[in-house]
């Protein structure tokens, strides 16, 4: 089995002696959605097949993590989260993460007390 990463073989076609192709993702990574990948074989008179491709879906797995911070009007964090009586503040989700690929598209608010 020939071993090459996702960056060598998103360069250039890729030609192995082997009929079986890992793909290392150490590096870059596929993005959650679906991929084409073509392949064609040579036989040994110098006969080449008609290219067959097959649709790879990346998909997301993973939930995310919601992480919550509570700022002032003015977008300064609150030491211990407390603000005086009747002041506004921001509720701030923006350093929630999807280490799953995927990407956040939904924050819902819940005053839960």
């Amino acid at each position: 089995m020939t071993t090459k990463t996702l960056e060598e073989i998103s360069a250039s076609p890729v030609s192995t002696s082997d009929p079986m192709l890992k793909i290392d993702q150490s590096g870059r990574k596929l993005s959650v959605g679906g991929h084409h990948f073509q392949l064609e074989v040579q036989d040994d008179s110098g006969n080449v097949s008609s290219p067959t491709q097959v649709l790879l879906i990346v998909v997301d797995t993973q939930a995310p993590t919601a992480v919550l911070t509570v700022r002032d009007e003015n977008g300064v964090p609150l030491p211990g989260n407390r603000i005086e009586f009747g002041k506004g503040f921001i509720l701030d989700g923006s350093r929630s993460v999807d280490i799953g690929g995927g990407k956040i598209v939904k924050y819902t608010w819940t005053l839960v007390e």
